[in-house]
């Protein structure tokens, strides 16, 4: 299969372009139905007799070129619709009937503020296709975007979320007008996702009452079903969480799927080279270190221990708290007896069997290096975050 993507330079072109790398390559086996012999790149400034060449070859055309934010409003018809009148021309020109997916946005309802020259232009565009496929009987695939996030996304240009994400991470200023003000956004991987549907022939089709698209199997328009409604206010209280979480060590909480998740990960993707690292606060002594990793807001927290040849460390004892000892590197003995009894149970573990052992409550507890040479390092999760108001943690011997 040959696909055409025009716009190819652009945010949703160029991360297009890099996932059908993947699949071209093998690098992406999870589409096994996709076959793909040649991408065509097609952008503004490619020489135009290419396009002659590549819509005589395509199997399928992506048309996602198109003008955003022109000098003049006259632009907007001449970028959205004229380009548009211009690639299917070419394709009729060879007798080409290959599927053909058009980027519109919600802006082409024309409902409420949405009512301007882009949206018009939009609209322009969609009908022009669909005329398309009247006259030639090829599958068109007209979506519908909301706005788009995602990395790669130009900040300053026509994304909010993109110049928050690169503003709050490059500790530059925003402007918030409104916190209540609702966007509705479409993460660019749910978005490649769809697109990969619609090259197998499964996109998600539906019909829309006003802004609002109703799934259906017969629909006019196809869309993207995941989607996010998310306030200006929620947008930038996650993204100042992002940025703390090197100082506060907690990571917020990023379900599958969510919008916090796909936020973070825009987020992370402007960061400038000098925050991409950090350092951790290392607790250091003659017996060697302690350095809390990472804390989490409702299940505990992760740190590394290194242990000096010969040390014994721990010694204690939680009434609710819990951890594993995890050694990674070195060789030794973790022994845990339950309290008021003489029951003791021992582990000894190596770096070169990882194994997860349990720290019991009611159980006193130490991890003993029975090296002489090597240190020994493990890494420990427990439970809860260490408050030390209430450290749930007692000195008892073995």
């Amino acid at each position: 299969m040959n696909i055409l993507i025009t716009g190819a330079k652009g945010f949703t072109g160029k991360n297009l372009v890099e996932n059908l790398k993947n699949i071209r390559d093998g690098k992406n086996r999870t589409r096994p139905n996709i076959k793909i012999d040649e991408i065509f790149e097609f952008d503004i400034d490619t020489d135009k007799s290419l396009l002659d060449e590549y819509c005589a070859k395509a199997d399928l055309v992506f048309n996602l070129a198109g003008v955003n934010r022109p000098k003049d409003n006259s632009e907007f018809m001449a970028g959205n619709f004229g380009f548009a009148s211009e690639l299917l021309d070419t394709l009729k020109k060879h007798g080409n009937k290959c599927p053909v997916m058009i980027s519109s946005s919600l802006q082409a309802t024309l409902i409420g503020r949405y009512d301007g020259e882009y949206g018009r232009s939009k609209l322009a565009g969609e009908n022009l296709f669909f005329d398309y496929a009247k006259e030639t009987g090829a599958k068109v695939f007209v979506y519908r975007f909301p706005n788009l996030f995602g990395k790669w996304c130009r900040p300053n240009y026509n994304s909010a979320v993109a110049t928050f994400c690169n503003n709050i991470a490059n500790d530059l200023p925003i402007q918030v007008n409104d916190r209540s003000t609702q966007l509705e956004l479409l993460y660019i991987d749910d978005l490649i996702e769809e697109m990969l549907d619609a090259i197998e022939g499964n996109p998600h089709r539906c019909d829309y009452e006003g802004l609002t698209p109703l799934a259906g199997e017969h629909g006019k328009f196809c869309y993207v079903p995941t989607t996010h409604k998310v306030t200006l206010g929620e947008i930038v209280d996650l993204l100042e969480s992002f940025k703390t979480q090197p100082e506060t060590l907690v990571m917020p909480e990023i379900p599958n799927n969510s919008f916090a998740k796909k936020l973070y990960s825009t987020y992370l993707s402007y960061l400038p080279k000098e925050k991409t690292i950090f350092d951790l606060k290392m607790n250091c002594d003659d017996r060697g270190s302690f350095t809390e990793l990472l804390k989490t807001a409702n299940c505990g927290q992760f740190s590394v221990n290194i242990s000096k040849p010969g040390i014994t460390k721990g010694q204690h004892w939680h009434n609710t708290k819990w951890e594993f000892f995890i050694v990674v590197a070195g060789h030794g003995l973790i022994q845990e007896r339950k309290i008021g009894t003489d029951e003791v149970i021992e582990f000894e573990v190596t770096g070169d069997k990882i194994q997860a052992i349990h720290m019991l409550p009611g159980y006193t507890h130490n991890i003993i290096n029975l090296s002489d040479t090597e240190n020994l390092v493990t890494v420990m999760w427990a439970n809860e975050q260490f408050d030390p108001q209430h450290p749930d943690t007692f000195g008892e011997k073995i």
